[in-house]
């Protein structure tokens, strides 16, 4: 398996998709577009693609934040879906998936920063790749947005927040509005980042300040998103 990761800041790292990659002995490729790396030219040197978070929405333009080409990563994801690579989309990322497949994304009733409980929908529920997670989870979270449905989506998750954390476009396509990836490593660099934004977001209900950040345990919601993972990538073998 080679995965392939779109890393827009150094602060939105790949956190436990990157651990799993490392304990599954999966190549692992990186387009570091803060640091100026180019994304692939095609999807033929991939078979799953994990476009990760980040500040910017699907809307910033180039003048906005010149290492950000949105048109240019939903075209990359437009021909991994069209080859029928497997594709996940974190926050930012499940975003782009659903600009990539037409659905413009959407701003959330709720800015949530820490750790809050998402809950499976009937959906989520029938599907084998995330009935595991159980009615409710505890998972991680740092958005203003949502990503949009296209007609087939299913939305999987929602929370008291947002409407739409987690949703299967289609059988190897996915997008987490939620952070799963989340350790206390990637959470350290995402606070040091946004210490000023954490100090106007005191009277916000979904927000956690730094002292309970720093409290949260990850490790069964990562645990929980491995095995996500691995039937995800069964499912992208089967079709092999």
């Amino acid at each position: 398996m080679n995965v392939h990761f779109i890393v827009h800041e150094s602060f939105e790292a790949p956190g436990a998709y990157e651990t799993w990659v490392l304990e599954r002995g999966y190549a692992a490729s990186y387009s570091r577009v803060y640091a100026n790396d180019a994304l692939p030219g095609n999807a033929d040197n991939f078979d799953l693609l994990v476009v990760l978070g980040g500040p910017q929405d699907p809307a910033t333009t180039l003048e906005q934040c010149p290492h950000f080409d949105a048109a240019a990563e939903c075209h990359l994801i437009g021909q991994a879906i069209q080859a029928g690579k497997a594709v996940v989309g974190v926050c930012l990322g499940s975003q782009l998936i659903g600009e990539a497949l037409g659905a413009p994304f959407g701003h959330s009733p709720e800015k949530e920063i820490g750790k809050f409980p998402i809950s499976l929908t009937a959906a989520g529920m029938a599907n084998s790749k995330v009935a595991h997670f159980g009615d409710v989870l505890e998972v991680g979270h740092w958005h203003n947005d949502m990503p949009g449905l296209t007609a087939d989506a299913k939305i999987l998750a929602i929370s008291e927040g947002c409407p739409r954390q987690i949703i299967e476009y289609s059988n190897l396509v996915y997008g987490f509005q939620c952070h799963m990836e989340f350790t206390r490593e990637v959470v350290e660099l995402l606070i040091a980042a946004s210490q000023a934004e954490l100090l106007t977001l005191t009277d916000r209900r979904f927000v956690q300040q730094p002292a309970a950040l720093r409290v949260n345990d990850w490790e069964q919601m990562n645990q929980k998103l491995f095995i996500f993972l691995d039937k995800l990538v069964a499912d992208y073998q089967a079709t092999q």
